[in-house]
């Protein structure tokens, strides 16, 4: 019973640290690209280039979603033109998504 609880704890804890490190780790991605970009200046122009660069949006191409968020998008609204409901809708979406 011990090792069952010292295991789902340790999954929760595992869990929560996830979605925190890939933050941390795109934050240090852009940091490492702004740094790059602003190797040639200094002073109170580095500064403003670097806060700029910092707290800029990411580019349209990488805000968009990922193909299968995408084709979910699709489906969805193809089920709610047809005006699809409970088990009818369900068996669209299953089919819309797999092909």
């Amino acid at each position: 019973m011990k090792k069952l609880i010292l295991s789902v704890a340790v999954s929760m804890f595992a869990a929560g640290l996830a979605p925190a490190a890939f933050a941390a780790s795109t934050q240090q991605n852009k940091m490492k690209e702004c740094n790059a970009s602003a190797a040639d200046k200094k002073g109170d122009e580095r500064k403003a280039f670097m806060k700029e660069c910092l707290s800029a949006k990411p580019a349209a191409a990488e805000a968009k979603g990922t193909p299968q968020q995408e084709k979910m998008k699709a489906c969805n609204k193809e089920a709610g033109e047809k005006a699809l409901k409970g088990d009818d809708r369900k068996k669209f979406m299953s089919t819309c998504l797999k092909g």
